[in-house]
């Protein structure tokens, strides 16, 4: 996170991250993927900012490695006045030393497209290719998000568009570099390069175009790849009801547990609060 001396957050002890360890794998869940600071810009052209960047960075690849993450995903950054070519040199540079001394074993880090919103880079697939060969050493990968991809231009919005944007992605990048997609709708328009997640299928994307996105086989047929929702949450439940409808998308139905009532699970009663509420019923009889 931002700096430690901050106090911004605690460190992990060694008994929380064997604890986490521990209870991953008896829920057998995979793969463990995480998001770095929003705070952190290796492209910024402020040297202070740039510092700082660097040793969050290396902190949160650090924590990832203790927990065992496979994947952590980057935002590449902000590019203020400062021109692109130099700004993805700072990036290359500011990578290289946030890894410095970390055996990242099978920890990939992940570059996320943006949309483009402010001076932020990542919003063309060219701005991640060059990250991606300038760091060859490196463990590097991507992050495709939907709402950040149509908000910077790519089509998604028909089957010619999307065969397009997918094609202009394989040519660019490659789809064996792609391991995480985060799964959004966008309430802003198509090229209008902002930010604004919204619920699947009722923003501008559409429910038809993210079920022809999803079940593509570029995208739907690779082992491991993550699908991760970044949705509103305006009301209980709507996590879980993004959920179902994404998977109805894959024409699967999402496991409900007995009891659940519109999406939101039942909620468990601890046995104190069961012997309580037992008591109470025994004194009004």
């Amino acid at each position: 996170m931002w700096p430690a001396r901050r106090g911004v957050y605690k460190w992990l002890t060694a008994a929380e991250a064997e604890r986490f360890r521990v209870r991953r794998a008896e829920l057998a869940l995979g793969p463990l993927v995480v998001h770095d600071n929003y705070l952190i810009n290796l492209a910024s052209p402020d040297r202070a900012t740039r510092t700082r960047s660097i040793q969050a960075l290396s902190e949160e690849l650090a924590r990832a490695l203790w927990i065992g993450a496979d994947y952590l995903v980057l935002h590449p950054g902000n590019a203020g006045n400062a021109p692109l070519e130099s700004a993805i040199a700072a990036i290359v540079e500011g990578l290289r030393r946030a890894t410095r001394g970390l055996s990242l074993g099978e920890l990939h880090i992940l570059l996320e497209n943006t949309a483009g919103q402010g001076s932020a880079l990542g919003w063309r697939f060219e701005h991640l290719e060059a990250i991606l060969r300038a760091c060859p050493e490196l463990p590097l990968g991507v992050c495709l998000d939907t709402a950040h991809t149509f908000a910077a231009g790519y089509d998604l919005s028909s089957e010619t568009g999307l065969q397009r944007t997918l094609s202009e992605f394989a040519a660019t990048i490659g789809f064996e570099r792609l391991h995480v997609v985060h799964v959004n709708d966008s309430k802003a328009p198509a090229g209008s390069r902002v930010d604004r997640h919204e619920h699947i299928g009722r923003g501008k994307i559409g429910l038809e175009n993210f079920r022809r996105f999803l079940n593509h086989p570029w995208i739907r047929d690779w082992p491991g790849r993550a699908f991760i929702l970044e949705t509103p949450v305006d009301r209980p439940g709507d996590d879980r009801r993004n959920l179902r409808t994404v998977w109805a998308l894959f024409g699967q139905a999402l496991p409900v547990r007995a009891g659940a009532r519109d999406g939101f699970p039942a909620r468990r009663i601890s046995s104190a609060k069961r012997r309580t509420q037992k008591r109470a019923a025994l004194r009004n009889t």
